[in-house]
C-alpha cells in the first residue's frame, strides 16, 4: 500500500513516517516544499499512485493566525480541500488531521465525535472549515481530531517547561484549562491502525485518555525534568491573555474508536512516563 504523508516534516508528520518506515510500507514523505497546497495541480501531481494520503500540514500558529486568518484559512481550509479533492480523483483514502479548537471549549464533559462545532479563534474557524471541505470533497476520508500535542521533534510545551524550569527556578502555569496532552508517536499509531482496521470514513478523537490541566502537565514536565514540582505555581488564564481565546475544556471522547474497535491512547499521565526522556532530552542538552 502506497501512502503519501503531507506535512512530514512537522512534529506529527515525522512520527507518522516513522511509524510507517517500521512497519516497512511504502511511504513517501512530503513538506512544504514538495508540494503546494494551493494549487489543486501541484496536490494531484503529488498524490498520483497514493492509496492513503495523510494530511499533517497545518498552519497551527493559534496566535498569529488572530491577525493572519487568510493565511491560515490558506493552508487549513484551501489546501484541505484541494487535498481532498485530489485524494478522491486518485481513489486514495485521506486522513485528515484536526483539533479540539473547532469546540468552544464550554462542555463540562468530553466531547462527541458529533458535537457541534464552535470555533472561538481564528484557527479554530480556519480548521473547522478544513473540515468541511474534507467532508464536502466527496470522497473516502477520516478526519481525526487532536489536542496538547507534543513530540521530540519540533517546538512543545514540555520543552518550552523544563526549559524555562531550569532557567527561572519557579514558573506560574495556567490552572483553568483543561485537557488531554498526547504523544505524537500515539497518535501516528492510532492513524496507523485506524487505516489497517478499514474504519468507516467519518470523525474520530485521537487523544489520551484522562484529563488534567497545563498546570497539572507542568508539574509533571518539571518532575521528569529532575525538578521539584512544586516550584509550578498555579495561575488562571485572565492572568495569562494571550491574542487567541483558549478553550477552557478541550477533553475529547473516544467513542467511535472503540465502536470501530481501535483501542484509545492510554492515560495522558502513563503516555508521558513513556515519552519524557525522549522528549526532553533536546532541551536538556541546551540547558
Amino acid at each position: 500500500m502506497r501512502w503519501v504523508v503531507v506535512g512530514a516534516r512537522g512534529m506529527l508528520g515525522t512520527d507518522v513516517v516513522a511509524r510507517l518506515e517500521r512497519l516497512d510500507e511504502d511511504v513517501l514523505a512530503l513538506g512544504r516544499q514538495d508540494v503546494d497546497l494551493s494549487s489543486p495541480d501541484s496536490c494531484a501531481a503529488a498524490l498520483a499512485g497514493a492509496d492513503v494520503v495523510v494530511n499533517c500540514a497545518a498552519y497551527t500558529a493559534v496566535d498569529d493566525a488572530e491577525t493572519h486568518e487568510d493565511e491560515a484559512y490558506a493552508v487549513n481550509a484551501v489546501g484541505a480541500g484541494n487535498l481532498a479533492r485530489a485524494a478522491t480523483a486518485a481513489g486514495a483514502r485521506l486522513v485528515h488531521l484536526s483539533t479540539d479548537y473547532v469546540f468552544d471549549g464550554t462542555a463540562t464533559a468530553p466531547y462527541d465525535e458529533d458535537a457541534p462545532t464552535a470555533p472561538r479563534s481564528a484557527y479554530g474557524r480556519t480548521k473547522a472549515a478544513g473540515e468541511r471541505a474534507v467532508a464536502e470533497s466527496g470522497g473516502d476520508h477520516l478526519v481525526v481530531r487532536t489536542a496538547w500535542l507534543y513530540g521530540a521533534h519540533g517546538a512543545c510545551f514540555p520543552k518550552t517547561i523544563a526549559r524555562a524550569a531550569h532557567a527561572r527556578g519557579a514558573l506560574d502555569v495556567v490552572d483553568d484549562q483543561h485537557g488531554q496532552p498526547t504523544w505524537t508517536v500515539d497518535v501516528a499509531d492510532v492513524l496507523v491502525r485506524l487505516v489497517a482496521t478499514g474504519a468507516p470514513a467519518g470523525t474520530y478523537h485521537a487523544t489520551s485518555s484522562g484529563a488534567t490541566t497545563w498546570h497539572g502537565f507542568a508539574q509533571r514536565v518539571v518532575e521528569s525534568a529532575g525538578l521539584d514540582p512544586a516550584i509550578v505555581a498555579p495561575t488562571t488564564s485572565e492572568a495569562f491573555v494571550r491574542p487567541a481565546p483558549r478553550p477552557a475544556y478541550s477533553v475529547l471522547g473516544h467513542r467511535r474508536l472503540v465502536e470501530v474497535g481501535v483501542a484509545p491512547i492510554g492515560s495522558w499521565d502513563e503516555r508521558w512516563a513513556a515519552a519524557a526522556a525522549a522528549v526532553l532530552a533536546e532541551s536538556e542538552e541546551r540547558v
